[in-house]
């Protein structure tokens, strides 16, 4: 897992053609404050659920995962990175510092 800064986040995914954007917020969180644009959401919170719904995910992409603050995520990370997961990137300071596109569900 690679904690990656706002900047460093938003120019890796520029040059990444094998990337996946990954929520792991509630979903009254995406409700409320939007998406970055392309992301997919699987609620941290699920559980078992989560593991379920990672399993279906292909492993050799490159997952950019983010919350709210950057917490859930790195937790996320380290469950995927145990899943088999080899390219995790985690957002540091989540949601609530990122700077760009953001696009209600």
């Amino acid at each position: 897992m690679a904690d990656l800064t706002q900047e460093e986040w938003a120019e890796q995914l520029s040059q990444d053609n094998n990337a996946v954007v990954l929520d792991v917020r509630t979903q009254d969180e995406v409700d409320e404050e939007g998406i970055i644009p392309n992301a997919i959401h699987i609620d941290i919170y699920k559980g078992q659920g989560f593991i379920y719904e990672l399993e279906n995910l292909d492993k050799s992409k490159s997952y950019y995962v983010y919350c709210r603050s950057g917490n859930r995520s790195g937790q996320a990370c380290a469950i995927m990175n145990q899943l088999g997961f080899e390219k995790t990137n985690n957002l540091l300071g989540g949601f609530s510092e990122w700077a760009g596109d953001v696009t209600s569900v």
